[in-house]
C-alpha cells in the first residue's frame, strides 16, 4: 500500500461540479494506492504512519493538532513505468478489493481521532491543493521488511 502525503493549505474533491471532500483548515491531502497483497492489517498501520508522521509546522503531526485529512484514491500510484511510454497498472490491485482497504484506511484514521474527508472512489475527481511548504512525503509499506 502506498500513501503519497502532502501537507496542505487547503484542498478540495469535486466530482461532476459538486465538493465531495475538502480541508476545512490546513491539513494533510493523501493520495493511497492499494497493490495485490495489501490488507486491513497493511491499512490501519499505514494509517498510524500518517497520522503520527511529524511534517506539520514545528516538527508537529496531524495527531499532535488535530489537523483534517483528505483521502484520495490513486491507483496509479502503483504505475509501471519501466517499458515504453505507456505506463501499466498491473500492480494495482482492482477496484472491488482496493476500495475496501481504502475505507479500511480512513476507518483506522478515524479511530485514532482523525476528521477525515473523501473522494469518491472510482469517479472522475478534480483534486485542489494548495501544497504547503511544499511538503510532500512517499509512504510504501513494500519498505517496511
Amino acid at each position: 500500500m502506498r500513501a503519497l502525503i502532502q501537507r496542505a493549505s487547503s484542498a478540495s474533491v469535486v466530482v461532476e461540479g459538486a465538493t465531495v471532500g475538502e480541508l476545512r483548515s490546513p491539513g494533510l491531502l493523501i493520495l493511497v494506492g492499494v497493490t495485490h497483497d495489501d490488507t486491513a492489517e497493511i491499512a490501519a498501520r499505514l494509517a498510524d504512519k500518517a497520522w503520527q508522521l511529524r511534517i506539520l509546522a514545528d516538527e508537529r503531526s496531524a495527531s499532535d493538532v488535530g489537523a483534517p485529512i483528505l483521502v484520495v484514491s490513486q491507483f496509479t500510484l502503483y504505475a509501471n513505468t519501466r517499458k515504453g511510454r505507456r505506463p501499466s497498472w498491473n500492480a494495482a490491485a482492482p477496484g472491488g478489493y482496493s476500495e475496501g482497504l481504502v475505507g479500511d484506511f480512513c476507518e483506522a484514521l478515524r479511530t485514532r481521532g482523525a476528521e477525515v474527508s473523501e473522494g469518491i472512489f472510482g469517479a472522475d475527481m478534480k483534486v485542489a491543493l494548495v501544497n504547503d511548504g511544499p511538503v510532500t512525503v512517499l509512504l510504501d509499506s513494500a519498505d517496511w521488511s
